[in-house]
């Protein structure tokens, strides 16, 4: 699967797609991922991307020309089943599930913003506008590397077990939370309490195991 990153600071990823799970991923040619500057796109020798609000206010405003323009070449030159997402706070809430739709993808490419925002008809080129949380960031990098990471461990291959994500917090709906897991020492004492592992997850009768996981995920 391929992952385009649309952004005037295509450096930005460097350090974080170049470590861990996404590393591997990308050795193993399970995905790639492909930071796009947006400045090649600019339509002034100057490489100018934003400019001054219509009707005034604080701040730039990304123009809406070379993101257009971007948007188009990597249109032209995308895999079939390709999309186009904004992220934006006023877009819809990035879940668990988004990402496994996400997933079914040959290609997705992130449209990541900066300074306040961009032109409001850049909507109007793009197939989705998705939010990562109710919040504000200075930019789309951060959310285009959270659902990049998202995505990417879904896909066969990419993390170390198979069934590495089956059980894992919302993998089943978004009130599913994922069970307490242990591992030694079987005591840890700290302060003078005694912290112990739950005896049954140290019985060695896996049908009572599973029951205890399945409660103590529905607890939760």
């Amino acid at each position: 699967m391929k992952f385009n990153l649309l952004t005037i600071f295509p450096h930005i990823f460097d350090s974080y797609i170049n470590e861990s799970i996404l590393k591997r991923a990308q050795a193993k040619d399970l995905i790639t991922i492909n930071p796009v500057n947006l400045r090649d796109f600019a339509t002034d020798k100057h490489s100018i991307i934003d400019d001054t609000p219509y009707g005034g206010g604080p701040g730039m405003i990304m123009k809406v020309e070379p993101l257009y323009k971007a948007i188009k070449d990597i249109r032209s030159k995308a895999k079939k089943k390709h999309r186009v997402v904004l992220l934006s706070p006023q877009g819809k809430s990035f879940t668990q599930k988004v990402a496994s739709d996400y997933a079914k993808l040959d290609e997705i490419t992130f449209v990541c913003g900066r300074y306040e925002g961009f032109d409001a008809r850049v909507s109007e080129f793009v197939d989705e506008e998705v939010s990562i949380g109710s919040y504000v960031l200075s930019g789309g990098e951060l959310p285009a590397l959270v659902v990049t990471e998202a995505v990417a461990r879904l896909l066969p291959g990419v993390l170390g077990h198979e069934h590495s994500a089956d059980d894992e917090t919302y993998s089943k709906d978004l009130d599913y939370i994922e069970y307490p897991q242990y591992t030694r020492p079987e005591v840890f004492e700290v302060n003078g309490q005694e912290l112990k592992v739950p005896e049954i997850l140290l019985s060695g009768d896996h049908q009572k195991i599973k029951e205890w996981r399945k409660n103590k995920s529905s607890k939760k």
